[in-house]
């Protein structure tokens, strides 16, 4: 049996066995880099993956939620973490840019789960801008980290995205088209944090007498 302690984890020996935001903590925020290297690979192939099953088009958008406390193994919310978003946010970063898709990186509940994307994609979707910037404790660590590495970052309120990850369960759903459908991966986990994963298609109307597009299913 095991005991979630705070953050780690009390084994059936009464060990207690420190999580990776610990380890970061007591390190004064070092992490070993082979974890560093494990998240961000991690990241980089559940994106791939669900970009080639949501089979999204260059130019569309891809959104991200994600809570990088889930991702060290504590509680959403409790202990965020600057370093570790910059590791997730450059593997699914990598594999959204190979794909040609804007990606936007949800904000936590503080700023009404407004975004972050490039103002190019903005511009193009006609989203209104809002003014705020993201800070670990006030937007987020993820979207810190993807104001800090878009070349013209923006924040809007609302978007419509093809499809979307939520890694830590942070809820992306009020970011997706109508009508979602869930993706399972290969990869459930990234870090510590759950994942899922949705893309979208279009609704399906007319009746019993119409035709559809199998293409768009």
């Amino acid at each position: 049996m095991v005991y979630i302690g705070k953050c780690g984890i009390f084994d059936s020996t009464g060990t207690y066995k420190l999580s990776v935001i610990e380890v970061f903590i007591m390190q004064g925020g070092s992490i070993m880099t082979e974890d560093m290297t494990i998240i961000a690979e991690e990241a980089y192939s559940a994106v791939k993956e669900i970009l080639e099953k949501a089979k999204l088009e260059e130019g569309e958008l891809f959104v991200v939620g994600c809570s990088t406390s889930e991702v060290g193994g504590a509680a959403i919310g409790t202990y965020s973490s600057p370093e570790l978003a910059e590791v997730v946010f450059g593997g699914i970063y990598q594999a959204t840019q190979e794909a040609g898709v804007y990606l936007a990186a949800q904000c936590c509940e503080h700023l009404n789960r407004a975004l972050i994307l490039e103002k190019e994609a903005a511009v193009k979707y006609g989203y209104p801008m809002v003014n705020v910037v993201p800070q670990p404790k006030a937007g987020g660590s993820f979207a810190t980290a993807a104001y800090k590495a878009f070349e013209h970052p923006v924040a809007v309120e609302h978007i419509q995205a093809a499809a979307g990850m939520d890694i830590g369960d942070t809820l992306i759903g009020m970011h997706l088209r109508d009508v979602a459908v869930p993706v399972r991966l290969r990869i459930g986990q990234i870090g510590d944090a759950h994942v899922v994963c949705a893309r979208t298609r279009p609704k399906f109307i007319g009746g019993g007498r119409a035709v559809y597009d199998e293409e768009l299913l």
